[in-house]
C-alpha cells in the first residue's frame, strides 16, 4: 500500500476513534445532565479535536456566538498587563496609587495603601478589605456596582484586619493572604490605559487579539466609560481556546511571540493559595484535579455559571466550556464534574 494512502487511512481511523471517544460528552450535555452548557471545544497538540455547540439551533447561538464568560475576563486582564510589561510601559512592582493622583484625597488613609502594587491586584492579595465571597465585606463587588467611580471605590477601601483566626500574609502560603476581589481587577483596566496612554480596547486589539486573529471582542464598560476588566468581556468559544493555547505554547501563536515566555511563566506560577487544592497565579487559577489515582494539573480561566477554560500542560491540551447557568447553584462544580468525569478520560482515550 502506498505510504500516502496508508497515512490517509490511519488519519481517518484516528478521527473516527477520536469522535467516538467524545460521544459520552455530547450525549450527557444534550441530556441536560450539566444544565445550560452552550459549547465545548477541546484541542490537543494545537489542533481542535472536538467542537460542539449545543445552542446552534437557537437565535444567537452556534460557533459565531459571543460568550459572556464573566470573570474569565480577569485572566485576559493579566495578559494585557503582561503585554504592557513586555513593552516596557508598566512593571508588576509599580505602585497602584502612583497612577491615580487625581483620586486623592482617599478615605481611610493609610501609608500601606501607597505600597500596594499591580502584582497585589494580579494575585488577589492586596491589603485592601475586599472579598466578593463575603457579602458584608466593604469591597464586595455588588457594592462597587452601586457607585459611579469604581477606581475610587477600590482605593477608598480600608486596610483589612487579621484577627487571630485569619492567617496574616506572613503566615500564609507564598507570603500572601488571598481573597477574591473583583474591584482590584476592575482597577487594573484604567491603570493599564494610563500606562500605555491608549484606550484599553484598542491596546487589547493591537497587542493581543489581532495577533491571534480575534476580530470580534465585545467589552462591557463602567459608568465612567472604562472597559470593565473584572468581567463581562464577550468572545467566541474558539477565541477563548486561542487564549488558552497561547499560554500553553509559552506565549506563542503560530510561531509568533505575542506574550513573553517570562510573563507566561510568572503568570502560571503560584503566588497565593486560594483553596486547599488550588493556588493562584496572575489572575489564573492553578488547580490540580485528581482523576482516579492521578493528579491532572490545570491553569484555569474561571467565570460565573461554570464558564471555564482549562489548560492542561502535561496533556498538551486546552478545554473550553461555556454555559448560561448563571443562577444555577454550584455551576462551577458541574463544569468540573463534566471535565473530570468525561472530557479528560476522552482526551486520554484519544489516539
Amino acid at each position: 500500500m502506498r505510504p500516502l494512502l496508508l497515512a490517509a487511512l490511519i488519519g481517518l481511523w484516528a478521527s473516527a476513534a477520536l469522535a467516538q471517544a467524545f460521544d459520552p460528552v455530547t450525549a450527557a450535555v444534550r441530556a441536560g445532565d450539566y444544565k445550560q452548557i452552550t459549547s465545548v471545544v477541546v484541542a490537543r497538540h494545537g489542533q481542535v479535536v472536538y467542537e460542539q455547540y449545543f445552542d446552534a439551533d437557537q437565535s444567537g447561538g452556534g460557533a459565531a456566538a459571543l460568550r459572556n464568560t464573566r470573570s474569565a475576563t480577569k485572566t485576559i486582564t493579566g495578559m494585557l498587563v503582561g503585554a504592557a510589561v513586555d513593552r516596557g510601559l508598566l512593571k508588576a512592582e509599580a505602585h497602584v496609587l502612583d497612577y491615580f493622583p487625581d483620586r486623592a484625597p482617599l478615605q481611610n488613609p493609610d501609608p500601606r495603601k501607597g505600597k500596594i502594587t499591580v502584582e497585589d491586584f494580579l494575585t488577589m492579595s492586596s491589603l485592601l478589605e475586599c472579598d466578593d465571597e463575603n457579602e458584608v465585606s466593604r469591597g464586595n463587588e455588588e457594592k462597587m456596582y452601586l457607585v459611579e467611580d469604581w477606581v475610587k471605590f477600590t482605593l477608598d477601601l480600608p486596610i483589612k484586619g487579621f484577627p487571630e483566626w485569619i492567617p496574616a500574609p506572613d503566615k500564609s502560603p507564598y507570603g500572601r493572604a488571598w481573597s477574591y476581589c473583583t474591584a482590584g481587577a476592575a482597577t487594573l483596566g484604567p491603570l493599564i490605559q494610563r500606562a500605555v496612554k491608549r484606550p484599553l480596547p484598542a491596546f487589547a486589539q493591537e497587542s493581543l487579539f489581532a495577533p491571534l486573529g480575534i476580530t470580534d471582542a465585545r467589552w462591557q464598560f463602567t459608568p465612567l466609560h472604562d472597559a470593565m476588566t473584572g468581567g463581562g468581556l464577550q468572545l467566541s468559544t474558539r477565541d477563548l481556546w486561542k487564549l488558552g493555547q497561547l499560554y500553553l505554547d509559552g506565549g506563542k501563536w503560530q510561531g509568533r511571540q505575542v506574550i513573553s515566555a517570562d510573563w507566561v511563566r510568572r503568570s502560571v506560577s503560584p503566588h497565593a493559595n486560594a483553596r486547599p487544592d488550588t493556588d493562584y497565579g496572575y489572575l489564573w487559577w492553578l488547580q490540580a484535579f485528581r482523576i482516579g489515582d492521578k493528579p491532572v494539573k490545570t491553569w484555569g480561566m474561571y467565570g460565573t455559571g461554570g464558564n471555564k477554560v482549562y489548560v492542561l500542560p502535561d496533556q498538551d491540551a486546552v478545554v473550553v466550556v461555556t454555559t448560561t447557568s448563571y443562577r444555577v447553584p454550584h455551576a462551577g462544580d458541574l463544569t468540573d464534574k463534566l471535565f473530570t468525569g468525561l472530557i479528560v478520560p476522552a482526551i486520554g482515550a484519544a489516539p
